[in-house]
């Protein structure tokens, strides 16, 4: 399996945004929260949530394919593939529906990362260590607020993975919440 050395150096060589890279590196750490809570390989889903849009900078049109095709080329195993496959289900033509935990994972904690971030950045301190459950449940059901975030996405965490969303919520607020150095946060 690919290390996190090695998909750290091709995430910031492939990717100029720094923001992206930020995001990338909430939903690893989102991904951590989420394998502890599952009980599952936490340094598999941690590489999986930092790689997911390495591709996405450069080549948006053709993302996650661009990054599928690398990861092919390196011999990279099929649950890897296949989560990056998934969290892209109906984007770019993709059309894997996501099969499992590591996958439904992933496709909603990718939209809810962005949420949370607005939710901090919207607050006087602008800090993580701030942001609680109920600010981001406040600023749900407005539209309007962190439009490109898509809601429905996030929200089949219920059905999928059998987690009350509020509880989603603190799993990833709390993970990005111990990296927030790291996210500028």
């Amino acid at each position: 399996m690919i290390s996190r050395g090695d998909v750290f150096n091709l995430v910031t060589t492939w990717t100029e945004n720094k923001n992206l890279i930020k995001h990338m590196l909430a939903v690893e750490s989102a991904m951590g929260g989420l394998a502890k809570y599952f009980k599952e390989d936490e340094n598999l889903w941690k590489i999986i949530g930092l790689i997911h849009d390495a591709d996405y900078d450069k080549y948006p049109d053709k993302h996650p394919q661009v990054l599928i095709d690398e990861l092919e080329k390196r011999k990279e195993s099929k649950e890897i593939i296949d989560a990056i496959k998934a969290h892209a289900w109906n984007y770019n033509g993709m059309d894997q529906e996501p099969k499992n935990n590591l996958e439904w994972s992933l496709y909603c904690c990718d939209e809810l990362t962005g949420l949370i971030v607005a939710v901090a950045l919207v607050r006087p301190e602008r800090k993580l260590s701030i942001v609680t459950v109920e600010n981001v449940l406040k600023k749900w059901p407005e539209k309007s607020f962190a439009k490109g975030v898509e809601r429905k996405n996030i929200e089949m965490c219920e059905e999928k993975l059998g987690i009350k969303l509020s509880d989603f919520i603190q799993i990833v607020l709390s993970s990005m919440q111990s990296i927030a150095t790291d996210l500028d946060l």
